[in-house]
């Protein structure tokens, strides 16, 4: 005998079909007006504009530079003193400068000091760190740059209250020198689950809680919008309330790293939103793997939607 459950199951499907792309829909409208609204708007909005060189390997600092200028980009993130002198050539700002590294060999291992991995959450790399750190601190300051990267580094093994003690012992080694300077040391909030396993400081509890323990300006977080999805969620909440503790941010799609398009999770033009309410003056730095062919197009339509 005939029933009617296929054609409800095909009905059901068409259905279930049907929303998913009218929702894809809406979300390709919502990004295309939060575009069109910043072309209208020129580059004027309340969002300074910065990008991550090592997202665009391809491209010479010089090229990025001049592109980046006609579609409101003020500054390139994560660059060194050698790159500075092609900065002020074009006028732009770094508002995070890279991380110095030294390899050094401890108990018979090497270690690359100062990377992610290896860095201030042990008290055998302090002497090293506050060696390269303080000519870094003192040449970003000349150059006019205000805040230095810095990491804890991985557990391997080491309980993360221990991690935070030894963190604030080597950071409070440099306070001096970022004083003298007016440079903030900025730890970065990283992913521990896909891109950066075993790091320690993965998520922004913690590194408030580093914050708090140290007690000064001059020592902040980088929230970084990308890792802090993939480890904890509820961006726009965070930023609310965890504000205070963030010099920077950087974006970037979930999952993967892509685009910051309808084609992840993210919805940056209310990410920006939330992060301009708080009062924050500082930088926002696209941090994506471009996937088109055109990299600069793919930069340029990023700015277009966190322009707010």
């Amino acid at each position: 005998m005939e029933t009617t459950s296929p054609t409800f199951s095909s009905r059901r499907s068409f259905l279930g079909t049907a929303a998913v792309t009218a929702v894809a829909a809406s979300l390709h409208e919502r990004f295309a007006l939060a575009e069109e609204a910043a072309a209208k708007a020129g580059v004027a909005g309340k969002i300074n504009h910065s990008a991550c060189k090592w997202c665009y390997k391809d491209i010479s600092l010089d090229e990025l530079c001049t592109a980046g200028k006609e579609f409101g980009l003020g500054a390139i993130d994560l660059l060194g003193p050698e790159d500075f002198p092609t900065l002020k050539k074009h006028g732009m700002h770094c508002p995070m400068v890279s991380n110095p590294s030294a390899e050094v060999e401890i108990g018979g291992e090497k270690r690359k000091i100062g990377s992610i991995p290896h860095a201030f959450n042990r008290l055998e790399h302090h002497d090293t760190l506050v060696e390269i750190y303080e000519p870094l601190i003192a040449a970003s300051a000349a150059a006019g740059f205000t805040n230095v990267i810095c990491f804890s580094g991985n557990r391997d093994g080491l309980d993360d209250e221990q991690g935070l003690e030894n963190c604030a012992i080597g950071i409070k080694r440099l306070l001096p020198a970022c004083e003298k300077h007016g440079v903030t040391l900025t730890m970065e909030l990283l992913n521990s689950k896909v891109n950066h396993k075993d790091y320690m400081c993965d998520l922004s509890s913690w590194g408030a809680a580093l914050c708090d323990k140290i007690g000064s300006e001059r020592f902040k977080l980088l929230y970084d919008i990308y890792h802090m999805q993939i480890m904890e969620g509820d961006v726009i909440a965070t930023i609310k309330s965890r504000h205070p503790y963030f010099s920077h941010y950087h974006t970037g799609g979930v999952p993967g790293r892509a685009e910051i398009d309808e084609t992840q999770e993210l919805y940056y033009p209310a990410i920006m939103r939330a992060i301009v309410e708080t009062g924050f003056t500082g930088w926002v730095a696209q941090e994506f793997i471009p996937k088109r062919e055109d990299k600069i197009a793919s930069l340029r339509q990023a700015v277009g939607i966190c322009t707010v």
